[in-house]
């Protein structure tokens, strides 16, 4: 494998030219591979070009060292850092070439840059890395998100639920997750000797809503949804852009139901994933994982052996019946049960896992929740995780970097951006005309600044508006609008009443 062979190579380079070099660790994989190490010198991106070219003597290889970074002596935060140098190896300079195209286009693509470009979100050192400020348009793209996955869960029976963002600690100690999670936990203590938790996940909130009354089986299945702040306390060196942070906004729901229920409910909620996925363009590059617990280790899973047996086997059904063709992941299950994850692929060849769908035998019996059967008798409901969109963080690297930045109409922050051709001229018509379009519900802005009409379509364009309209003297004497699509230098020209009717039907389509 060629990435092993550079590997080795990188290694001995650098026991030639540096000196000292001990605590090494070389790791391989498909697609690169990293060397750690440490060394008297002071190593830098620098450095690369001559390492690369000193590999390339050794072997007929070739190597493109991709970054530098200090990482923990085995990964153990009280021990000193070493250095982590990563590179990818190639056969040929053609092979080389075609890469860096490849990283310049991930550079394109990166949802930091494509975020700061379009006015989405931003980080401070005041507030703290990994936590998210989300701008005005961010947070129109954000809740444009969550209106749709809500209006396409509601038609699969969910019902929106709210709950706050602290807990006392025993609500995730019957749970299981402060065991489970302890070092993840953000406490919470005021001087008034208040102890709290923020909520690292939202299931236990739920089966308190669950339990505020009786439940009888006629009632089942109850499905909850809800979007809302998690955090979880990564550590600090991990968070980076959207794509680990510590307040996350996560959107997931649960079902209970009737153990009868629970095949139906699974292929319910797989069938959601299917249309939301499908509705932004986003279904057809994946797999499916059906994640099962580590059967060596039982002591990390909560849960009687019978249940993780039973409700591994429904989802095997569930994944057969419905032509997912689940590869069996052994210890990738949840804490609770096993799960169907989704796995997609990004614009740049990472796989990303967001939708899962996660059965659950044991939380319900840890609180005590239980229905009454048709007899009169208690019985203990089980309890169906899933997520669909998940944490809109990551769903939101995903959208950007995917579609560089272009979103479809209905969910771009501008769905109109109208430019005058002259200012003291069209001020009055462009002005009605917004008025007209915010009447409708239409997102729209207005350039009324002193730059030229070139420069503001440019600007439209580097914002990724998806309609710029122009407005000169035939348009506004003549009540018509005139208008182009982002990327087209077509110019088209409708009556007003037409060109509303036109955008209102675009701003319809999924």
């Amino acid at each position: 494998m060629i990435n092993e062979r550079c590997s080795k190579l990188l290694q001995e380079v650098i026991r030639e030219k540096y000196s000292n070099v001990k605590y090494e660790n070389i790791h391989v994989s498909d697609e690169e591979f990293y060397y750690e190490f440490k060394c008297d010198e002071v190593i830098s991106e620098n450095d690369f070009p001559v390492l690369e070219e000193e590999i390339r003597g050794k072997d007929n290889v070739f190597v493109k060292l991709l970054r530098i970074s200090g990482v923990y002596l085995d990964g153990d935060s009280s021990k000193e850092m070493i250095v982590r140098i990563v590179g990818k190896g190639f056969a040929s300079s053609e092979e080389v070439k075609e890469y860096e195209d490849f990283l310049e286009d991930a550079k394109e693509r990166d949802h930091r840059k494509i975020g700061q470009e379009l006015d989405l979100f931003c980080f401070s050192d005041y507030v703290g890395p990994g936590l998210p400020l989300y701008s005005p348009r961010g947070c129109i793209v954000k809740d444009e998100l969550q209106r749709e996955i809500e209006r396409v869960c509601r038609k699969y029976g969910f019902q929106k639920v709210s709950c706050p963002s602290l807990a006392d600690i025993s609500l995730f100690e019957t749970s299981g997750h402060a065991m489970k999670f302890n070092d993840e936990l953000f406490r919470v203590k005021s001087p008034k000797g208040h102890s709290f938790v923020l909520k690292p996940v939202q299931c236990p909130h739920h089966t308190q809503i669950y339990a505020s009354k009786l439940r009888s089986y006629k009632d089942l299945p109850i499905r909850y949804m809800e979007s809302d702040k998690q955090y979880r306390a990564e550590l600090q060196g991990a968070v980076g852009g959207l794509s680990r942070v510590y307040a996350i906004t996560v959107e997931d729901g649960h079902s209970f139901c009737r153990v009868d229920q629970v095949k139906e409910e699974v292929m319910n909620m797989c069938n959601l994933i299917r249309d939301f996925y499908s509705r932004m363009g986003l279904w057809d590059n994946h797999w499916v994982s059906l994640s099962v617990r580590d059967y060596e280790h039982p002591e990390k899973y909560i849960g009687s052996k019978e249940d993780w047996d039973k409700c591994e086997e429904m989802l095997k059904e569930v994944s057969y019946e419905l032509g997912l063709d689940a590869v069996r992941c052994e210890g990738e299950a949840a804490l609770y049960g096993p799960k169907l994850d989704f796995m997609f692929k990004d614009a740049l060849g990472r796989e990303i896992q967001i939708p899962t769908v996660q059965l659950d035998f044991a939380t319900p019996k840890r609180f005590g929740l239980f229905y009454i059967d048709e007899n009169g008798e208690k019985q203990v409901p089980v309890m169906v995780h899933r997520a669909v969109l998940g944490s809109y963080e990551r769903f939101l690297v995903l959208l950007l970097e995917q579609f560089k930045g272009v979103l479809p109409i209905w969910l771009s922050p501008v769905q109109v951006n109208i430019i005058p051709v002259n200012v003291k001229y069209h001020d009055e018509y462009c002005r009605k005309l917004r008025d007209l379009l915010l009447d409708e519900d239409i997102r729209v802005e207005y350039d009324d600044s002193k730059e030229n009409m070139g420069k503001k379509i440019r600007n439209s364009n580097v914002m990724k508006n998806p309609i710029s309209v122009i407005i000169g003297d035939n348009e506004r004497d003549n009540n018509l609008v005139s208008f182009r699509r982002l990327g087209s230098e077509e110019n088209i020209s409708l009556p007003i009443d037409e060109f509303i009717k036109f955008i209102k039907e675009e701003i319809k389509k999924r």
